[in-house]
């Protein structure tokens, strides 16, 4: 195990190599190098599939299209889904409908709330009262200001709703970076714990890049339930404990943190202090996690392709929190052009269970919406049959 300085210097010596080679040109992607320990995994494509693929699932009134969507969250009854549409398109800084809208089991809307005062929903958690969690992670840019001067100047943020879209707490100065505790860096989700405390993972750029420095932002930072900063921890770089975009966090019945390293094509587990407790790369490079009642892992890769991820294919791959087990994996599905960086098809960005097993992916890319993954035919000893 090389420390993260001389595992960058490495690295940049093997793009060089290559590109002096003329060859492995997709190395020279910005943000397309990876720890040295991936190349030693097998690629996890051809598992089977139980599972029923509903493009398209749930209706927004008066015929208003979906946007982009990755925060989604299953709510407190097991029942409802909790969506963070991006308004139509794939911000909200130019529109005044509500991005945040909760859907019955047909799909159909029940409550809605948020307009002019989130900008680009990113990430989402529940807590066991049923408040809203959602991460605004960006600003309105330039282009979208010049063209909505009064556009609402949210984003770098966590708001806390109530169940009927009452702002309870903000986390984060809205339109400014920074570090916490005031402030954050295009955060990427939220997870709150059983004990109400929140952990906020930040920032989106940092898969980007290559080697450290200012905007190399890559850290957890922890609050109570009433919003007091405890503590931040990690760093931007590719030894375990390090990481390059904290790009989404679930919660193992043991209270263990589980993060989508999504930079480094891995999931992390932490303990609540920050603590590293272990390594995984079978899940592939993961946009999405969702961790069900049972410890089953649902992780959910949107972006894979030989650029990114060699050898790799988008998909959602479930499996065990607790061995770490992969059990199945649901193909990409088509579209125009792919998601994420480029490669083959496309899938979601977000993903939540219901208490019924069902599947539901939040679309960013190609095609927008919700899609929706239903069981077939389970193994009896599935632990959510």
């Amino acid at each position: 195990m090389f420390p993260s300085s001389k595992r960058s210097t490495l690295l940049r010596s093997v793009i060089a190599s290559a590109l002096l080679a003329g060859s492995s040109l997709a190395l020279a992607q910005p943000g397309a190098t990876g720890p040295e320990e991936h190349a030693d995994v097998e690629p996890i494509n051809n598992l089977p599939n139980p599972y029923e693929t509903v493009r398209n699932w749930g209706t927004l009134p008066d015929g208003r299209e979906w946007g982009s969507v990755s925060a989604i969250h299953v709510d407190i009854d097991g029942e409802h889904i909790w969506v963070g549409d991006r308004c139509g398109a794939n911000s909200c800084a130019l529109s005044d409908v509500d991005p945040i809208v909760k859907m019955d089991q047909d799909g159909n809307v029940v409550q809605s709330f948020g307009a002019n005062q989130i900008t680009w929903p990113h990430g989402m958690d529940v807590d066991a009262e049923g408040n809203v969690y959602v991460v605004d992670a960006r600003s309105p840019n330039d282009r979208e200001l010049e063209e909505n001067p009064d556009a609402f100047m949210g984003g770098h943020q966590v708001v806390k709703f109530s169940p009927e879209g009452e702002v309870l707490m903000v986390l984060g100065t809205p339109g400014e970076e920074g570090n916490p505790p005031t402030h954050f860096t295009a955060p990427n989700d939220v997870l709150v714990g059983p004990d109400g405390a929140i952990y906020v993972g930040e920032s989106h750029s940092a898969q980007f890049m290559d080697q450290d420095g200012p905007n190399a932002v890559s850290r957890i930072s922890k609050f109570d339930a009433e919003g007091n900063f405890i503590k931040s921890w990690g760093v931007f770089g590719y030894d375990d404990g390090e990481m390059r975009s904290p790009h989404a966090l679930a919660m193992d019945s043991q209270g263990r943190i589980f993060v989508a390293d999504r930079g480094n094509r891995r999931i992390q587990i932490f303990d609540q202090d920050g603590n590293h407790q272990d390594t995984w790369y079978q899940f592939s490079r993961i946009s999405g996690l969702f961790i069900d009642d049972n410890d089953v892992l649902y992780a959910i890769d949107s972006e894979s392709d030989e650029n990114y991820n060699p050898g790799w294919r988008k998909g959602l791959r479930i499996g065990s929190a607790k061995t770490g087990e992969v059990w199945f994996y649901v193909p990409e599905h088509m579209s125009a052009r792919p998601s994420g960086m480029g490669g083959y098809g496309t899938m979601g960005e977000g993903v939540t269970v219901d208490a019924h097993g069902n599947i539901f992916a939040g679309e960013v890319g190609p095609v927008q919406g919700v899609t929706k993954f239903a069981p077939r035919i389970l193994p009896e000893n599935f632990p959510n049959h």
